[in-house]
Formats: C-alpha cells, sequence, structure tokens
C-alpha cells in the first residue's frame, strides 16, 4: 500500500496546519505591470487543485511564487504553515514537473530520477531504494535503462512526475504536465495521474488553460483571469454556479445574453434583454432588488430544448431558425438563429431521433431554474 510521501529535508520542520499552500494578497509585477494581483487562496493537505485559466492570466507565474522561482512584490507565501519568504528554491518542500518534462538525454531513466537524491548526497542504499520506489509507483521499472529518447512522450511524463515524487515533497507542482501529449494519450494520462494521487495522498497543485482536464482531475479550482482569481470552488460549484460571466464563458460552453431586470416577482426575475426578449430567471446571488440593474444571463447548451413546438414545462421559449448542424455522435449541436436576433447554441443527447434541418423553424426552450444571472462587470466598473 503507498504512503503519504513527506518532504525530509532536515530543515523543514512540518507544522500542525490544515493547509500545505497559502497565499495572502500575493501580488507580482514585472516591468511596472501586474502579473498577479493581490491573490489569497489556501490548499488543503492531499488535494488536486487545479489553476486554470487563458494564456497571460496570472496562473504559470502563480506556480512559480510557490516553487520560489519568482518572489512576490508583495504578499506572503506559506507552504506547511511556514512563511518561505527567504526560502530558495531548493530548500522549498516542493518539486515542480514541467511541461517540457526537463529529462537529462544523456541519462538513464534510473539516473534521471536519482539525480535529486544524490544532489542531496543521500546515501547509495537509500538512493537505489528509493528510485526503485517510485519507479514503481509510475510503471517505469522496466525501462530504467532507457534513455529519454527511447521513450515515449507518455513515458517521459511519467518519469518526470517519478523525478518529482522520489524527493518526498510536501506538494507536487504541475505545469501544463499533459500539454505535450496527443488527444488519445492526454486521456489515459489523466487517469494515471488522478490514480496516482489519490494512492500517494500527497497535494497536487496544477496549472493548465484546458478546461476538461481541470473539471476531471481536479477537488477544486482557482479560475484566473487578468491576474485575479474569479472564483475557487469544486468543479461542480464552477460548472454549474459560476459567479461571474468570464467563469461561465470559460468554463465549458454557454449561451450569454445581456439585458436588465424588468420586474421581480417572488422568486422569479423578469429580464428585458439587449435584443427585446423576456426571459425568467431566479434572483442572481446578492442581488439587491434594484429595478433596471444590468445582468448577464448564462444558459448552458445542455440545459436548452428544441422542438418543432413547445415544451409544455418550460417558462422560456422563442422561436427560431435552424442555422447549423454539428453531428457529434453521441450528441448533436444545433445553432439557432432567434426571431429576435440572438444566437443560441444546443446540445441535444442523440437519440437515433428526428434531426432538424437547416432553415426548419423549431423552438427552443429552457426552465428558468436553469438560467444564471451574473453581475454584469462592465456596467459595474
Amino acid at each position: 500500500m503507498a504512503q503519504t510521501l513527506t518532504h525530509d529535508d532536515p530543515s523543514f520542520v512540518q507544522t500542525e496546519t490544515h493547509y500545505d499552500v497559502e497565499l495572502h494578497e500575493v501580488v507580482k509585477v514585472f516591468n511596472g505591470e501586474p502579473a498577479v494581483r493581490g491573490i489569497s487562496l489556501k490548499i488543503r493537505q492531499g488535494e488536486f487543485f487545479s489553476i486554470l485559466g487563458p494564456s497571460g492570466c496570472g496562473k504559470t507565474t502563480t506556480l512559480r511564487l510557490i516553487a520560489g522561482f519568482d518572489e512576490p512584490t508583495s504578499g506572503n507565501v506559506l507552504i506547511r504553515g511556514q512563511a518561505m519568504d527567504t526560502v530558495p528554491p531548493y530548500r522549498r518542500p516542493v518539486n515542480t514537473v514541467f511541461q517540457s518534462y526537463a529529462l537529462f538525454s544523456h541519462m538513464t531513466v534510473r539516473d534521471n530520477v536519482a539525480f535529486g537524491l544524490r544532489i542531496r548526497r543521500c546515501s547509495k542504499a537509500e538512493t537505489q531504494n528509493r528510485v526503485a520506489e517510485v519507479l514503481q509507483l509510475v510503471k517505469m521499472e522496466e525501462f530504467a535503462r532507457r534513455y529519454p529518447n527511447q521513450l515515449s512522450g507518455g513515458q517521459q511524463q511519467r518519469v518526470a512526475l517519478a523525478r518529482a515524487l522520489v524527493n518526498r515533497p510536501a506538494v507536487v507542482l504541475l505545469d501544463e504536465p499533459l500539454g505535450a501529449l496527443d488527444l488519445k494519450l492526454r486521456k489515459e494520462m489523466q487517469v494515471e495521474l488522478s490514480t496516482l494521487q489519490r494512492e500517494l495522498g500527497v497535494t497536487f497543485v496544477m496549472v493548465t488553460h484546458d478546461q476538461e482536464e481541470a473539471l476531471s482531475l481536479s477537488n477544486r479550482i482557482a479560475v484566473m483571469n487578468n491576474g485575479r482569481v474569479e472564483q475557487i470552488g469544486t468543479p461542480n460549484e464552477i460548472y454549474e454556479h459560476p459567479r461571474t460571466p468570464f467563469v461561465a464563458d470559460f468554463i465549458g460552453d454557454t449561451n450569454l445574453l445581456q439585458g436588465c431586470v424588468e420586474t421581480a416577482e417572488g422568486s422569479t426575475l423578469q429580464i428585458l434583454t439587449d435584443s427585446g426578449m423576456r426571459v425568467s430567471v431566479p434572483p442572481t446571488e446578492g442581488w439587491d432588488g434594484a429595478i433596471g440593474r444590468a445582468l448577464v444571463l448564462s444558459i448552458r447548451p445542455e440545459k436548452v430544448h428544441i422542438g418543432a413546438q413547445k415544451m409544455s414545462t418550460d417558462e422560456n421559449c422563442y422561436e427560431g431558425r435552424v442555422s447549423t448542424i454539428m453531428y457529434l455522435g453521441t450528441h448533436v449541436q444545433y445553432v439557432v438563429d432567434l426571431m429576435s436576433g440572438d444566437r443560441i447554441t444546443v446540445l441535444e443527447p442523440n437519440r437515433q431521433g428526428h434531426l432538424f434541418a437547416p432553415n426548419d423553424t423549431v423552438c427552443v426552450s429552457w426552465k428558468t431554474q436553469d438560467c444564471l444571472a451574473l453581475a454584469n462587470e462592465t456596467a459595474d466598473e
């Protein structure tokens, strides 16, 4: 049975704390331009935590701040309750797996994995035992004598992970670890990475721009945009209950409509969209009751129904014409141009039934509870 790995540097004393990584109001400025703008987050022990966002949002800089490759302009980074302000990267209880893997081409798999232990002057016997243990964990024992150029991309990824784990870090940092793999292998490695992390119980912090990867692997996700954390939550919370239009749009697909509150009756708001549609939605979180407040509506494509006539159970129903059809095998995606001028994407399960054709007149509809009303960030600025 695999044991939880812990950092074995004698200078590192673990304190009693619930968190392996803490960032408190961390700011990083490069040449006068802020890359990270006051980030605060806490990562629990044994958690698979992902930092997700588009290119240039500050996620890799955040990882480098945890690793110690960059120093905060202001704010604090703590690992297992200890401030890392004056601790250099090689003394921190973390190890990083890079997208490029950064393996030494002139060294065998065994020597690559043993490199860090030799730098630490571990005994030959201990080095051999720990290398053998970690190669077995990542299922690479039989490749120990091979060189990196004799391995597949997935095998190189396993070696890079083994090299990080052999030092028994408190935290493993993963910088786009599967980005260099093809789609099929990436899916396979996602399963292996998730299984390995659960078996080891070690904290993983992964940076990725791949929404599906973050949703499938993570216990929690921090979504970053423009140097800030927009939302932290479980995959379900991030997808089903995004707090901002950016998060709703970035995580998966969604339909966004802009409008204002026209009326409020009980537990339902009536929104008049910019195109003149009236849409029933539940009140947005923190709504102050102000009529006329600008909101952005988010409706996931899989929550939208399409039919030749109105669904009797749906409160929001609109007529339109089919513009585009994409047959996806398990699902069919329709793009419908509404009479209002809006465009709605619909994702329907493929039940081997009737498929609509381009220019067919249809009704699209959705339930009130399946529509989210989010604060209009532009209007609030």
